[in-house]
């Protein structure tokens, strides 16, 4: 089986998506050794700035394909994506089509009903990209299958073309079309609509039967991105999302039930062992407590305790609001019985900003970057609300870094990871989180978290039937339209009840940890993409078979 594999995150990394390819793809190239090709964006090309640092071109790959398709027109270059499994990549300038959007539309209107005519943002470079894709994928399929021409009539490999999110929707329309002879999937790792009913503070949750999709993607001006997942989603030979959560935001808000779910899973090789464990562990609590000190200009205590929350800022969806007033009422615990650790906790989320700060502790006591306007920062503002202070003598400190970690912030100059290692706990309070990879990645690191019943790792994790708690690993915590003072006080007691455990009964809890997300690395998980490809492969023959009758 060949398998082509498209999302604006392929060497690229953006969010969720990024973790979610890159750790799958070594289980892939287990099943499917070099069958496996990723196309991304080259970004580099495209927008300009430094090459990224996840791709290595290698001119020894597919080089009479290149020929062809350079040939044809498309702008590509050919190399290995640099994670565990190093599989094939295929990165994509489609700057080109964006003379032909107008004309690329008015066929999509035509022959599947995708309404680009409200368009805005980020969807017309989206959208080229995918087609572009499509159309990457179907030289590539012609010139392989010309390699197959020696095989027994009948026996020739099947091929899956596999699209993540609304982004690559155009060229799921584009092979449908022109190369029907490969199985499509179409994955959305979270509804435009959902996300947006959340991140516009509607409750999604106490009226969600009462929603409909084509309806609010007008209301909240969604209404091209909506339709191109919508009609992606209908037309897939195989639609997949990650967690039984967001497959009942499919039925209800895309008008179309899943055909599979395809939970995130992780891949160990990330994680580092026995004495390089420990190492980097060491490495990064010494930085992290580097940083503070440097931040807010005073030493911090021997024994102090690193927390943080990370992600996309999302104030409300991720938890971000719900973190800041959890670490208020952990202040107001400890300073009641005026014992305990003193806790740092990090807000690792990238925002607006210019550049590291040449000098921290300087201008603020918070941040480790120069925000672009920091008077309307909401996490600037709610610290200043609820009087998060980082005084010597508070014992709850918090560290704003505003910036992607990718190694080169000016600050650390450590991947998210290599700081991640030396956390003692993490804080994901989400509501609305179709899968969490940030809590799943917590815990193996041997970090342990705290998420909801409003993440689907939550969710999987009660469904595992073992105790939902911080000392067992992970805490999952109820969350609801309505039940925002028992979110914040439950955060707070979980974070307060593991400040206060032993030595021992951190070691248990880290332990735990691990154990958890070891039952979800992508040797348990990744049977179910591999039954959703024999979907895809099952429904495109049966859906050819019909067009032919």
């Amino acid at each position: 089986m060949y398998i082509f594999e498209t999302s604006w995150e392929v060497c690229n990394r953006v969010g969720g998506i990024y973790a979610v390819l890159s750790t799958r793809a070594a289980s892939m190239q287990r099943i499917a050794k070099d069958k496996v090709f990723f196309f991304g964006p080259d970004i580099e090309r495209m927008f300009g700035g430094t090459p990224s640092p996840y791709f290595t071109e290698t001119k020894s790959l597919l080089p009479t394909w290149q020929k062809q398709a350079e040939k044809a027109g498309l702008h590509l270059r050919i190399g290995r994506w640099e994670v565990p499994g190093r599989p094939i990549a295929i990165l994509l300038d489609s700057r080109e089509m964006m003379a032909q959007k107008d004309e690329i539309y008015a066929h999509a209107w035509e022959k599947y009903e995708v309404k680009s005519h409200a368009a805005y943002g980020d969807y017309d470079e989206s959208s080229m990209f995918g087609h572009y894709a499509g159309m990457a994928m179907e030289s590539l399929y012609r010139y392989l299958v010309k390699g197959q021409k020696s095989k027994v009539k009948g026996q020739e490999e099947p091929f899956v073309a596999h699209f993540n999110e609304w982004q690559t929707a155009f060229g799921l329309f584009y092979l449908k079309e022109h190369c029907p002879e490969v199985g499509t999937l179409f994955t959305t790792h979270a509804t435009g609509i959902g996300r947006s009913i959340a991140g516009n503070n509607k409750p999604l949750y106490d009226y969600f039967e009462g929603y409909n999709g084509n309806q609010m993607a007008e209301e909240l001006n969604m209404v091209s991105k909506h339709s191109a997942e919508r009609q992606a989603a209908h037309f897939a030979d195989c639609f997949t999302t990650v967690s039984n959560i967001t497959a009942k935001e499919c039925k209800q808000l895309l008008d179309r039930p899943v055909d599979i779910v395809t939970p995130n899973g992780f891949e160990p090789d990330f994680v580092p062992k026995g004495a390089a464990f420990t190492a980097a562990r060491e490495r990064a609590r010494h930085k992290l407590r580097e940083v503070a000190e440097q931040v807010m200009a005073y030493q911090l205590p021997a024994d102090c305790m690193f927390v943080c929350t990370s992600g996309r800022y999302e104030w409300r969806n991720k938890g971000i609001d719900a973190t800041l007033y959890s670490l208020r009422a952990l202040r107001d615990k400890l300073d009641c019985i005026r014992s305990g650790k003193t806790i740092v906790a990090y807000i690792l989320v990238p925002a607006w900003q210019n550049g590291a700060k040449e000098e921290l502790g300087r201008d603020d006591y918070w941040t480790t970057h120069r925000l672009v306007n920091p008077s309307e920062d909401p996490i600037i503002r709610t610290l200043h609300e609820l009087g998060l202070y980082n005084r010597p003598q508070s014992r709850v400190k918090v560290i704003f870094v505003p910036s992607y970690l990718n190694g080169n912030d000016g600050i650390f100059n450590m991947p998210y990871y290599d700081l991640l290692i030396g956390m003692d706990a993490t804080i994901f309070p989400s509501y609305y989180e179709p899968w969490g990879y940030t809590p799943l990645e917590s815990n193996a690191f041997h970090v342990p978290t705290i998420t909801t019943d409003k993440a689907g790792y939550g969710m999987w994790i009660k469904d595992l039937g073992g105790t939902c708690s911080i000392e067992a690993g992970a805490q999952v915590i109820h969350r609801t339209d309505s039940n925002w003072g028992e979110l914040i006080a439950s955060t707070a007691d979980a974070l307060f009840r593991f400040s206060q455990m032993t030595p021992e009964a951190v070691e248990t809890a880290r332990k735990s940890a691990a154990e958890i997300a070891e039952q979800a690395e992508w040797k348990h998980f990744f049977t179910y993409y591999e039954q959703a490809y024999d979907i895809a492969i099952k429904h495109n023959k049966e859906n050819r078979k019909k067009q032919t009758l």
